[in-house]
């Protein structure tokens, strides 16, 4: 899979996994204490039922995804915006590496 990110609104199949999710944000944080916090390339929710309870709310990473089912609205705006999660991607990482309590 050569395109990262995904639009919002893509529909994916993670590996080893029967559930579709949609992809809804980009680089999220996991719920936790504070040292157990990670970071996600995407968050989803099922679908088609979509975002129920936040509790439901799915974090995983690029690599996670075995099939693209539907890819959600590519346009002039998505296509920047692409441009500038990947440019600032390993900043942002970098920078919640940095804070997160030892």
């Amino acid at each position: 899979m050569n395109d990262k990110f995904l639009p919002i609104g893509s529909v994916v199949r993670l590996k080893n996994g029967e559930m579709r999710l949609m992809i809804v944000s980009y680089l999220i944080f996991s719920a936790g204490t504070e040292k157990n916090k990670k970071m996600y390339d995407y968050g989803g929710c099922g679908f088609p039922e979509g975002i129920i309870e936040s509790k439901y709310a799915v974090g995983f990473n690029h690599e996670d995804i075995e099939e693209v089912v539907f890819k959600g609205l590519v346009d002039e705006e998505q296509e920047k915006f692409n441009q500038v999660l990947i440019q600032n991607e390993a900043n942002i990482k970098k920078i919640f590496e940095e804070n997160k309590p030892e």
